[in-house]
């Protein structure tokens, strides 16, 4: 049982013994309160309780991210995303990179894999001007256009406006996306895995003798990468240096 849920029950309690000691004279014609699983005599004891949760929903911000004024602009920084979250849901520290590499960003949520968002900066030292925001593994954020994780290749290249060129799979690069080819969304960069790609699976390799896999380009549109059925893994929204 959550603490916060323990306290109210427990100040419920510690009200109805200081009532049994002190009782008040029962006014004419007046219903008993009927009394809750936890011991309190009045249904009003959980309200404050019940509104302060709400409140606590209320504040959270929306995991939605804007790339105009506001926190996630240009000149953004560890600051004003900690002024947003809450100090106590935002660290500094390394994260994963390219290549095996580790690099640092400031992340959001990061006990919290539904949560968690990475902001890397051009300005280490201040933790300032941002440079890259990162959607990966179970996150939930929505990045601009409406893309989360998870988004299949049809809808992706439906967002663009047209097919695009990406990395082969099976490879520390695969899936990357390299060229939008003048679509749509030619200011999102992302990556995509196709399905079982850590276990190729041997029928497919078979039927098809050049699989769409190593660092090589193809169009999305190309056969061998529609049945793949690959979908977003990884979103990055970058600013120009």
């Amino acid at each position: 049982m959550p603490a916060r849920y323990r306290r109210n029950r427990a100040d419920c309690s510690s009200r109805d013994r200081i009532g049994a000691a002190t009782p008040a004279r029962p006014l004419a014609n007046a219903k008993p309160a009927k009394e809750d699983a936890g011991g309190c005599r009045s249904n009003r004891c959980g309200a404050p309780a019940a509104r302060g949760r709400a409140g606590r929903q209320a504040r959270e911000p929306p995991r939605v991210i804007v790339c105009g004024p506001g926190v996630f602009a240009k000149d953004s920084s560890h600051l004003k995303l900690a002024q947003m979250v809450e100090a106590q849901n935002i660290t500094y520290g390394e994260v994963d990179g390219p290549e095996g590499s580790k690099i640092m960003a400031s992340v959001l949520y990061p006990k919290d894999p539904k949560r968690r968002l990475e902001v890397l900066w051009l300005n280490d030292a201040s933790r300032s001007d941002l440079s890259v925001i990162s959607i990966n593994g179970q996150s939930t954020w929505t990045a601009p256009k409406g893309l989360k994780l998870g988004v299949p290749l049809a809808a992706l290249e439906k967002l663009n406006g047209k097919p695009f060129k990406l990395a082969g799979f099976d490879w520390d690069g695969g899936g990357a996306v390299r060229d939008w080819m003048g679509g749509r969304a030619c200011h999102l960069a992302r990556r995509l895995r196709r399905r079982n790609e850590a276990r190729p699976r041997p029928q497919n390799i078979g039927r098809h003798p050049q699989p769409c896999i190593g660092d090589k380009d193809f169009m999305s549109s190309d056969p061998l990468v529609r049945a793949a059925k690959p979908a977003i893994e990884e979103i990055t929204i970058g600013y120009p240096q």
